[in-house]
């Protein structure tokens, strides 16, 4: 069966109080896919017709992001706010479950939606985030505070911002290039694509407010028990943000969980290897 673009859907979508964005591709089983910083739903443009074969994918532009709904408050973009949306996207959808497919800031509502509601997942896949015990550990430790310099640079009111707008928002593509592994991974279009989602209005300082909250989100004060989805942990090793040694020993928080490391990557994982990527969420999922 062969799945095109052609085919994708784009819908809209009000929960939470806010009106999201999604491209959604197949009928099934929910597979519902969260992006990180500074990407949109686009990010997940290699595996859409993929699964879609198997699964309604629904590849989602989260709160702040693209074309969904940007609230002003800062107050808006915490990890309560953040979990909430995915259960009333799952229940809005016509879903009592789903595979959830996080990446960066979206495998971090994806573990904390887990433990939130485990009952509304049939599987976990997590690509280049770890779990929220093992990044706060990381933080006690001097190389995972240089590669998180940047999560104290967006606390500053405006500066971001505006050095993030600077020469028509040059700065968001620069970043996904120069921390890319694979450089070929990325066309004009694509980065223009995550440009332009930048630029709209609201976007940029909704973005950033993610980590302007990330000191009080909860999983910084939480007590982590043993989760019971079954999870696959994704992890391009090349990683400028997060360190490899961030996954190690994840199991002691995760009961059913397999690791799967992707030498010669970056970050941005699922679009520099997105074959073999698909390949271990087919193994995974047995499809």
């Amino acid at each position: 069966m062969s799945v095109t673009q052609e085919t994708w859907k784009h819908e809209y979508i009000i929960t939470n109080g806010v009106r999201l964005h999604y491209v959604t591709q197949g009928t099934g089983t929910l597979m519902l896919m969260l992006h990180g910083f500074p990407e949109c739903w686009y990010s997940w443009r290699h595996q859409i017709p993929e699964f879609a074969q198997h699964y309604q994918v629904v590849a989602v532009d989260l709160r702040g992001y693209n074309d969904s709904d940007k609230p002003k408050e800062q107050s808006a973009y915490v990890m309560d706010e953040l979990i909430k949306d995915v259960a009333g996207l799952i229940k809005e959808l016509g879903h009592e479950k789903c595979i959830l497919v996080g990446h960066d800031w979206g495998g971090a509502i994806a573990w904390s939606f887990a433990y939130a509601y485990p009952d509304m997942l049939e599987k976990l896949i997590i690509l280049n985030l770890p779990h929220p015990a093992k990044f706060i550990q990381g933080l006690y430790t001097p190389q995972q505070l240089l590669r998180s310099w940047y999560i104290f640079f967006f606390q500053i009111p405006a500066l971001p911002e505006l050095l993030l707008q600077s020469t028509d928002y040059q700065a968001i593509p620069n970043t996904i290039q120069t921390t890319a592994v694979n450089k070929n991974a990325f066309t004009p279009d694509d980065l223009n694509t995550y440009r332009n989602a930048a630029a709209k209005p609201g976007a940029l300082t909704a973005m950033l407010n993610y980590y302007r909250n990330i000191f009080s989100h909860s999983f910084f004060n939480k007590s982590w028990g043993v989760l019971n989805v079954p999870t696959l942990l994704i992890w391009g090793e090349n990683d400028t943000a997060l360190g490899k040694e961030l996954t190690y020993d994840t199991s002691t928080y995760v009961k059913d969980l397999q690791v799967k490391y992707i030498p010669a990557c970056g970050h941005w994982v699922q679009q520099e290897k997105p074959e073999l990527v698909n390949q271990y969420m087919r193994n995974f999922l047995m499809i």
